[in-house]
């Protein structure tokens, strides 16, 4: 396929992906859109100059609102089709390319909009699917020989956080204050984390609600999931150590989490499938699945010091995921959890096996004992203030890419 749009081979944003998100555009008007290249597509406009009016079902326009919620519960059957119509539309001499007053009005260059949060998140969940990091975590903080606990290998961990802190990339995150023990203090303190770190992660939103008592199995789950975003679950360790047993993460997480602007559909990354890693032992069998899973997205950490440049610290890749999500999805709700549109359930910190593929300055610096060394001559054991992370994941085969852009956050000093 080729686009009348003229792109990068680069580009995360190929006529091979076609994402949703909503924006402002000319600081005029929000709507949804999607991207092409360089170039972000009003959807109401195009839907109002006549364009989709093939798409059955699709009987008004709900791309004029603040949010995608309203699209995606319309199910996959119309959202799928909406975007295979896109995908049409921006081919070379379709009805859309020979038209330029609706080009005029519809395409945007990238400095004439300002991306939104795409969706209203009613609820959030994080989950803790990545082997290497749980294996890496356990052996700093408890048993190297028996790093992880005994339910970790029968179901996806997870818990329940913060939808109200989370975050469109770019803004700014001030540095957490709350309660930390220091190794030989006797008592608490009180005061700015100083050991912030970020997690590297990914996010599936649902399309559907479903009632109390209803589950969705392994095998229909990825009809309930419209797609995927990055997402940085920003931590603060040293409050975190603290304050997490009994119960679990609170203050140490819930300040902020930020996401990509873009969701990119399932459908756009069916390319991208591959198998799991082998569970072992085996699993019950409501957490059975067959076919390939996961998705062979890499991804990439930057830490930009202010005034300085980006630094490439992680490369990892989100197939290392030991639980899928499908499987997650399967096991929040088979004890009859209802979810509902717009819901956002992360991954989990993604690590590899290798050090240059952890996917948190937790692991990258080893609690702290190994800094990283920057191009400008300074180190990191956690996150400075001022600093700001990016990450990036693409998706890439055959000559097809499909990407994500990124998500980033600079840190502020603590209120």
């Amino acid at each position: 396929m080729t686009s009348f749009t003229q792109y990068s081979e680069n580009s995360d944003f190929s006529i091979h992906n076609i994402p949703f998100g909503v924006a402002v555009f000319n600081k005029e008007y929000i709507a949804c859109c999607t991207r092409i290249g360089d170039m972000v597509v009003d959807l109401a406009t195009l839907y109002d100059y006549g364009f989709l009016d093939e798409v059955e079902g699709l009987t008004e326009n709900y791309f004029e609102a603040y949010t995608l919620n309203a699209f995606i519960e319309l199910g996959k059957p119309i959202t799928n089709a909406v975007r295979l119509k896109l995908q049409e539309l921006f081919l070379e001499n379709s009805p859309l390319a020979k038209d330029e007053k609706s080009i005029s009005d519809c395409f945007f260059d990238l400095d004439q909009v300002q991306m939104m949060m795409p969706v209203h998140v009613p609820n959030y969940t994080d989950f803790y699917s990545s082997i290497e990091h749980a294996t890496n975590v356990g052996a700093m903080f408890r048993d190297p020989e028996n790093a992880l606990l005994p339910n970790w290998k029968h179901l996806p961990v997870g818990y329940h956080g913060r939808a109200s802190s989370i975050v469109i990339s770019g803004v700014e995150i001030h540095r957490p204050k709350g309660q930390t023990k220091p190794k030989d203090a006797v008592s608490p303190i009180f005061g700015p984390s100083q050991q912030l770190d970020f997690e590297l992660e990914m996010g599936f939103i649902v399309n559907e609600n479903t009632e109390m008592g209803d589950s969705i199995s392994v095998e229909n789950a990825e009809d309930s999931i419209f797609g995927m975003v990055l997402f940085n679950d920003w931590s603060a360790r040293d409050i975190q150590s603290w304050e997490y047993v009994p119960l679990g993460p609170f203050l140490g997480k819930n300040f902020g989490s930020s996401i990509s602007p873009w969701i990119v559909t399932l459908e756009a990354l069916v390319p991208f499938r591959t198998a799991s890693p082998k569970q072992d032992p085996e699993v019950l069998d409501y957490l059975k699945f067959e076919g390939d899973k996961n998705f062979d997205i890499n991804l990439e950490v930057y830490l930009k010091p202010e005034n300085g440049t980006e630094n490439l610290i992680s490369e990892s890749n989100f197939k290392f995921m030991y639980w899928n999500m499908a499987q997650q999805l399967a096991h929040h709700t088979v004890n009859g959890c209802n979810v509902e549109v717009g819901d956002l359930y992360a991954s989990g910190t993604i690590s590899g096996k290798d050090k240059n593929s952890y996917g948190s300055m937790l692991e990258l610096t080893w609690r702290g004992t190994n800094p990283i060394k920057l191009n400008d001559g300074t180190e990191r054991k956690f996150i400075n203030d001022n600093d700001t992370i990016i990450m990036k994941g693409w998706a890439e085969k055959d000559g097809i890419r499909v990407g994500f852009g990124e998500v980033s956050g600079q840190i502020l000093p603590a209120k």
